[in-house]
Parts: C-alpha cells; structure tokens; sequence
C-alpha cells in the first residue's frame, strides 16, 4: 500500500523546471536547428511536449517531437512474444540532435532501453537525455544530461510524477511503500 509522503513539486514548480531544461538544451546545442526532442511513453512524452514546445517559444523554430515505446526494449520483457511497438516518431533520426525525455531516471533501465529503441531507427549525430526528477539508485552507468529537480530517496519509496493528461493534475509526490524496497517507478 503506497501512502503519499511528500509533494515535491506543484503545477508552477514543474514548468519552471521545464522552462530550465528547454533553456539549457538551447545554450548546449547552440539553439536549435537539427534539433528533434522524442519522450519516453507515457508520462515521459507528456513532458517533451512541454519541452518542444518551450524550446519553440524560446528559438520561434519548429521542433520535431516523437513518442517513443520501449516496451520492445525492455530487459525484463525480452523474449516475450505479442509486443507491439507504439512508437509515434515520424522523422529520420539519423544525424540529428537527440533528446530523449523522460519523466523520472532511477535506475537507468529504462533510458537503456530507450537507447537501444532509437539506435534501431538511425544514428544520431548527438543522443543527449533530460529528465524531469533524478531520484538517484542508479544500476547502469547513466546519467541525465538536464534535470528538473534532484531528489534524494530511499529504495522504499517511489516518485509519481502526475500530469493533466493522465491524472487532472500537474504535481510530482514522493510515495513511501510501507518499507517495501526497489519500489516500482517509471524506471
């Protein structure tokens, strides 16, 4: 049973994290042409939308914006048959500026899998990876190149990052799982 333990960050918070990062890819790629954003389905494509768009506000340049399933990709998966790749990206990756978006890095599963997904659809010129909350615990050697917050946590508890598309509301919590370690996260 998960109980709320914290709200770490509200509606207003989760933007101006957004904000940041989108500003932050556009000083680190020189702004952005040849740029594509791709997020990681579900929650993780919810905030590349965001970002695309705020990089658009900030440059007035067209971003291309991709959904990607990893499902396929999944380690703990492999092998299974009937897995559909939902995928929604409708460019070529292939020498392009890369960023990868997803809601919350842990142990860095999930963006592995991420990898692999879009190496299978080109080769990027730059693969580069921003996140909205880093919760640490990290198990592949990964690390974010943009985070919206860092947030210290313990195995027992997860972070639920809660969007309007999904759940009628902006607002990142920490759950604690009644001392029940590895938690499940969106990584």
């Amino acid at each position: 049973m998960q109980r709320e333990k914290a709200e770490i960050m509200d509606e207003k918070a989760i933007f101006r994290a957004v904000a940041r990062i989108a500003y932050e890819i556009v000083e680190r790629n020189h702004g952005a042409q040849n740029l594509c954003v791709i997020g990681i389905k579900r929650r993780g494509a919810v905030v590349a939308k965001l970002v695309a768009n705020k990089i658009f506000e900030i440059e007035g340049t067209p971003i291309q914006l991709g959904f990607l399933d990893i499902t396929p990709y999944r380690d703990d998966l492999q092998g299974k048959i009937g897995i559909n790749d939902t995928s929604e990206i409708a460019f070529d990756v292939t020498d392009k500026k890369v960023v990868l978006v997803d809601d919350v890095i842990f142990t860095g599963r999930s963006v592995r899998a991420a990898i692999d997904a879009i190496m299978d659809k080109g080769r990027p010129n730059r693969l580069q990876l921003a996140v909205l909350v880093d919760r640490g615990h990290r198990e592949l050697p990964i690390r974010a190149d943009f985070v919206g917050k860092n947030v210290p946590t313990s195995r027992s508890e997860s972070v639920e990052v809660m969007v309007t598309e999904y759940d009628g509301t902006n607002r990142v919590v920490i759950l604690d799982n009644n001392g029940e370690g590895d938690a499940e996260d969106a990584d």
